[in-house]
């Protein structure tokens, strides 16, 4: 399946692998307004964005969500909580624009990386350098904003 080697997690698999890989995925058409999953819900499918456009939030507080990111390629992943114990969704996904999604069940992926370890260590080197970058593009922000505060307590 061409759109699953564009997903960042899945590059440098071989053909073969994304066969096998695109073999235990499901296509959904989801609706605009339409929750994907919830924050705190157990991490059942990890997704990836085929076309429309998908909302990630964070709960703040009981009446509030947070928008932390907006989702509009294909190829864009989500719900890689999937992952790792404890399999828990770190955030919530609204679809905001209708569209479909490959969705790829935990237990068959959990399978089929114990079945090829290649697989299953380019998968998880893929998503470490992505949460790597993440960590690296967040402390640049936090910079930023502490650098503004500070020039502002001290104006």
């Amino acid at each position: 399946m061409q759109l699953l080697s564009t997903c960042y997690l899945f590059l440098g698999l071989s053909e073969s692998q994304l066969d096998r890989l695109a073999a235990i995925t499901t296509e959904t058409r989801i609706q605009k307004g339409k929750w994907l999953f919830f924050e705190g819900e157990e991490a059942e499918e990890l997704y990836v964005l085929k076309e429309g456009a998908v909302e990630l939030m964070t709960k703040v507080d009981d009446d509030f969500e947070l928008p932390i990111a907006m989702l509009r390629d294909p190829g864009s992943c989500f719900g890689t909580s999937a992952l790792v114990a404890p399999h828990v969704y770190s955030l919530s996904a609204r679809c905001a624009d209708g569209g479909s999604v490959v969705a790829i069940r935990q237990g068959d992926l959990h399978k089929l990386i114990q079945e090829d370890r290649d697989l299953g260590c380019t998968v998880m080197t893929n998503w470490a350098e992505h949460l790597l970058n993440r960590l690296k593009d967040n402390r640049q922000q936090l910079r930023i904003h502490f650098k503004t505060l500070f020039q502002t307590m001290h104006s």
